[in-house]
């Protein structure tokens, strides 16, 4: 996603290390982020992320933000509400080590994140993956930027992680700019990197950025 949206002309490219330790940390982190860029930026969040630029994108240079099979919960509203409320296929698959860090099984990664990758980009994908710890999918968004900012959001259609149907409802409330269904797994941004920067790059020119 990142070699496709830099050979569309877009330079200025930042992604956050999120320390993945409470909702509130992930937010921040970003927050800091935002401030140290110079103009609007555009907040693009997958999975997770999706949470944290909902309760991060409140700054004033926050354009719009755009959710890549992602989580936009409401104020009140947690991921792992959301997610039980309507339980994806490989939500059995996620399990917290003795720490309280929650991994995907490696053994069954594959099937459950990114059915549409090649078992060799899955492996990397299962070996390389940040565990947040289990108790940020139960905090609560605050106050959620999508009700003030422009929104445009991607719903993958055989998501395993996030359930089809929670995307699409999350994404109707929102009332974005655009809604683009992808016949894809939860990792769309790696299966179908085009697409999805297609929307990506809509919203930029959308807002002017």
């Amino acid at each position: 996603m990142i070699v496709e949206l830099h050979g569309r002309g877009f330079t200025d490219l930042h992604a956050v290390e999120n320390p993945l330790t409470s909702l509130a940390d992930d937010a921040e982190r970003t927050r800091k982020m935002v401030r140290q860029v110079d103009g609007p930026v555009l907040l693009v969040g997958h999975s997770y992320g999706g949470a944290v630029i909902t309760e991060a994108g409140d700054l004033p240079n926050v354009a719009g933000l755009v959710y890549i099979a992602a989580f936009a919960p409401d104020a009140g509203e947690s991921p792992g509400q959301i997610s039980q409320e309507l339980p994806p296929a490989a939500f059995e698959n996620i399990a917290p080590d003795s720490d309280g860090y929650l991994w995907i099984k490696q053994d069954t990664f594959h099937e459950s994140f990114c059915q549409d990758l090649d078992a060799d980009e899955a492996l990397v994908m299962a070996v390389t993956q940040k565990a947040p710890l289990g108790s940020t999918f139960g905090d609560n968004v605050t106050s959620p930027a999508w009700k003030k900012k422009p929104v445009w959001y991607q719903v993958s259609a055989q998501d395993r992680m996030i359930h089809p149907d929670n995307e699409r409802r999350m994404a109707q409330r929102m009332n974005p700019r655009k809604i683009v269904e992808l016949d894809a797994g939860h990792a769309s941004l790696a299966s179908q990197p085009g697409p999805v920067a297609d929307l990506i790059e809509a919203a930029a020119d959308e807002l002017g950025s």
